[in-house]
């Protein structure tokens, strides 16, 4: 498994698309699941009427049965393709879509757009294509879903049909055309999953087919070091040693850091003494490794969880405030000047003022609809002035977009996501 690259993929679309059904379809047909077990969930689905829900079940029963701390590994998120060694990072409403996908510990590094045939696109499809476009996903596979259920049933006509309206919506959210694939599958079935099943006019691959067409994204490590501070411990005979993931840039021993904001005005420097991943030294840490550092020259109180280490002579961007680009997605009234939401961005969370509502967007297109609003509500984006009520580190995402990214959550749910374009730092 270890040899194989990695890759984060996350399943996106309308609710009742059928994206569980997907998921149970790929994890099956890749080996993922004792045929038994499928077998007795067909059985108990049927005896209360949900024939049809029988993968998706499989996919819910295994949550639940984690959950519960049954039999079933967490790693049935997880499935090799001939390529690939791929993790699905499940979206199964769209609140929690958006909070795996910002604040998770994975961003995705591709994803599979689910459209039922027989409806084509829907609100939620667009928003969905819009908010992966602005959250980095460069390359995306979209499955047609439910050729079984055309009239007549696996039409070549209505594929053709919502395939033209998929592209129209993707090249208008800035999608190009080479980073797209489309696929008519019926997951309910098991079509065009592993094989092209009675989609027998389908010349192109299968969705496994496609997912193995996806490129791994290069490790960032041409960009100055980020390294968000997840945790901070005090080890006997050691020392301080905070850990969290790299997410750009190289770290090797004898390095120096600054980490910011931290408990000190102008942030607190200290030298790499040795790394660790997996109780191992190691000689370097690349993006996406998970470390432990022993460091020089810093305290225990001197850091937390939150603060940002990076190089003395391009140290992480302590913002005064920032203007940034989000996406309402689910709040329950109104967004008005003064709004104080928590920001969750990497591993910081920090409540942020609303200082201007700039400008009012097209969800769909991005151009401007309305020029200082007084105010946005679900559904809408726009271009904001945001002020955060204590010192954080955001980077704009197009010189970092691993720190460029966040998600918005107030009343226990994410109200909003965005991207950071610029910083006014904080002197």
């Amino acid at each position: 498994m270890a040899d194989k690259p990695h890759m984060n993929m996350v399943i996106i679309g309308h609710v009742d698309h059928g994206k569980s059904t997907l998921v149970g379809q790929i994890l099956l047909q890749t080996g993922q699941f004792p045929a038994h077990m499928v077998e007795k969930y067909k059985e108990e689905a049927k005896a209360k009427g949900k024939g049809t829900f029988a993968l998706a079940w499989i996919f819910d029963n295994l949550k639940e049965e984690r959950e519960r701390g049954l039999t079933i590994d967490v790693a049935h998120k997880r499935f090799d393709t001939d390529k690939f060694y791929i993790t699905i990072i499940d979206a199964p409403g769209h609140r929690d879509f958006v909070k795996n996908m910002i604040t998770g510990t994975s961003q995705a590094d591709a994803a599979i757009l689910v459209v039922a045939a027989p409806e084509g696109i829907m609100a939620q499809t667009k928003e969905h294509m819009f908010l992966a476009r602005t959250l980095g996903v460069k390359q995306m596979v979209i499955a047609i879903n439910k050729m079984d259920d055309t009239k007549p049933a696996y039409d070549k006509s209505r594929y053709e049909i919502v395939k033209d309206e998929i592209e129209k919506l993707a090249k208008s959210v800035g999608y190009k055309e080479d980073q797209l694939q489309y696929v008519p599958i019926s997951a309910y079935i098991g079509d065009n999953i592993k094989e092209k099943g009675k989609i027998d006019w389908w010349s192109g691959g299968t969705i496994l087919k496609a997912i193995d067409n996806f490129i791994i994204p290069e490790k960032p490590t041409q960009l100055p070091l980020r390294w968000p501070i997840q945790d901070v411990y005090t080890i006997k005979g050691v020392g301080t040693v905070p850990v969290g993931k790299i997410e750009c840039g190289v770290m090797k021993p004898g390095q120096q850091l600054i980490f910011k904001p931290s408990t000190k005005p102008g942030g607190v420097n200290g030298e790499v003494k040795t790394i660790e991943m997996h109780h191992e030294q190691i000689s370097q840490a690349v993006p996406g490794d998970n470390v432990g550092v022993n460091l020089r020259g810093v305290n225990r109180n001197d850091i937390r969880r939150g603060d940002v280490a990076g190089p003395p002579n391009d140290p992480p961007t302590v913002a005064k405030s920032f203007t940034a680009q989000i996406m309402v997605l689910n709040h329950p009234s109104v967004i008005t000047k003064g709004y104080t939401p928590v920001f969750h961005c990497y591993t910081s969370q920090v409540a942020c003022r609303f200082e201007e509502i700039q400008k009012k967007l097209d969800p769909k297109t991005g151009t401007v609809k309305e020029e200082n609003p007084d105010f946005i509500k679900t559904g809408d984006a726009a271009i904001v002035k945001i002020v955060p009520t204590r010192p954080m580190v955001i980077e704009p995402s197009k010189k970092i977009p691993q720190l460029g990214r966040f998600a918005i959550r107030d009343m226990g749910q994410t109200v909003a996501a965005g991207v950071c374009l610029e910083v006014e730092e904080a002197k």
